[in-house]
């Protein structure tokens, strides 16, 4: 018969193993190439979407989570899909953690100040959007959250990205992310960091054949409020 003391360190060491997993590795990211993996998404017809923005395993444990990541989307202007109805194909990618390709975990769309319909908008005339997909295998659990994002054309376009939208829409995601943003009660604090060196400009391999300026942004997200407490009190 297990003891108290025996069931107390069980729970410790398994809350250990929880919060570490939360933290993953405590790296920002790995560079999926060292594992085998790549930049690019894969969209399907032997090209793929640059893989441009990147939120840091360092951030805010709770933001880097499917709930979180939602939440932190609608504070800096995007939301999920128009009634939560996805039309085409998923697109998966490779971030050399072992895992293998896998499916996007969300696709958010630019919601113009209006969380709920917002998205329905950016259905029809287009905006900003992007696919996440998390870095959590066992070869390389750093747990950031890489981002492909483009500024896309109208339904009446297929949502096409338009020209330089790769770059449109990572700068414009980057600009509404950076300082501070609120969203439910959560107020997040945003820096970011240009990296180069992990995509090569140009337009090879890239869907639709639109030239991207190979720069990659790490974005650290910090929770430092929730419900007007300081996080964490």
């Amino acid at each position: 018969m297990l003891t108290f003391s025996s069931l107390l360190s069980l729970s410790t060491y398994f809350l250990h193993r929880m919060t570490n997993n939360l933290h993953a590795s405590g790296v920002a990211f790995y560079n999926p190439s060292s594992g085998g993996g790549s930049m690019l998404e894969n969209a399907g017809d032997g090209f793929g979407e640059p893989l441009n923005v990147i939120i840091s395993g360092l951030s805010t444990p709770a933001a880097l989570t499917d709930v979180g990541i939602v939440n932190y989307a609608r504070a800096i202007g995007f939301s999920e899909e128009c009634f939560n109805i996805h039309l085409g194909g998923l697109m998966s990618a490779n971030l050399g953690d072992g895992n293998g390709w896998v499916n996007q975990t969300y696709e958010l769309r630019q919601d113009y100040d209006n969380a709920g319909i917002g998205t329905c908008l950016e259905s029809v005339v287009g905006g900003n959007h992007f696919r996440v997909f998390r870095q959590n295998g066992r070869s390389a659990n750093s747990g950031a959250l890489f981002l492909a994002v483009s500024q896309e054309e109208p339904a009446t376009e297929n949502h096409n990205p338009v020209p330089n939208g790769y770059n449109i829409g990572r700068n414009n995601l980057v600009a509404a992310a950076v300082g501070i943003t609120n969203f439910d009660g959560i107020t997040y604090s945003t820096t970011a960091e240009n990296i180069t060196g992990l995509l090569p400009p140009g337009s090879e391999g890239i869907n639709h054949g639109i030239a991207q300026d190979g720069v990659v942004t790490l974005l650290q997200v910090t929770i430092i409020t929730v419900k007007n407490r300081s996080y964490g009190s």
